[in-house]
């Protein structure tokens, strides 16, 4: 698998698109749920249990070390909620290469894996290395450096592999509200009272604002010239 080695800022006009394309997805099944049409099952927080593997342990023992609480419930709450939106698509992810690129999908925006380039770059980086030097199969370490590279990259990660794609979803569903209608009311309550969020709109608001005032030309400044922050603060959760 080629790995994405450059991750540039976004033309607005086809960032614009791509949201716009996202939305209205999200309105059309926001309207049939309504209906009744396709709801999503609650499941119990057994069914979004950690892979019980030695390099899940590892990987998110290597994220509790290095981030900020703020970070590491995120990371568990996008696990959590693309397994959530996986049952509802019906895909069948490999559950441990979904889980490793979840959890270290924002290794970018703490201070030992920040760097020059494009957060998401950075961290899939510094992922991809961590596994590499496990000796951890190097085709599988390639899908978590490419679900970490792309899980911001709106109108492209939906269309990969189900394991990119669902980091896509379910950072999504936590920053955004992107495809919440996928998860049960239930499901949702139910994580965030595992893995609170901790001021979270605010603190990464902050951070990706950071990233996009110190890197103009990087991925994620694309989507704060057109007003990311709003998204995050209009995201279907109290904080």
């Amino acid at each position: 698998m080629p790995l994405t080695t450059s991750l540039p800022r976004t033309p607005v006009f086809p960032l614009v698109l791509r949201f716009a394309r996202i939305e209205a997805g999200g309105l059309a099944r926001r309207i049939a749920r309504a209906f009744g049409l396709h709801r999503p099952v609650p499941l119990p927080l057994d069914e979004l249990r950690i892979p019980d593997t030695k390099m899940a342990g590892e990987a998110l023992a290597l994220v509790e070390q290095c981030s900020p609480p703020l970070l590491v419930n995120h990371s568990l709450r996008t696990w959590c909620f693309g397994v959530a939106v996986a049952r509802q698509l019906r895909l069948k992810p490999d559950l441990e290469v979904f889980f490793l690129a979840a959890i270290m999908h924002d290794l970018g925006l703490v201070d030992a894996y920040d760097g020059e380039d494009s957060f998401e770059l950075e961290g899939a980086r510094a992922a991809h290395a961590f596994l590499c030097g496990r000796d951890y199969p190097r085709e599988r370490a390639d899908l978590v450096h490419e679900a970490i590279a792309l899980h911001a990259a709106v109108g492209v990660a939906d269309a990969l592999a189900p394991e990119i794609a669902l980091v896509h979803f379910g950072a999504g569903v936590d920053v955004i509200g992107y495809r919440a209608e996928d998860v049960a009311r239930e499901t949702c309550d139910a994580v965030v009272a595992r893995y609170p969020r901790l001021d979270f709109k605010r603190e990464f608001s902050r951070m990706i604002e950071a990233q996009a005032t110190r890197k103009p030309r990087c991925h994620i400044a694309g989507h704060v010239g057109l007003g990311f922050s709003r998204k995050i603060a209009a995201a279907p959760f109290a904080e």
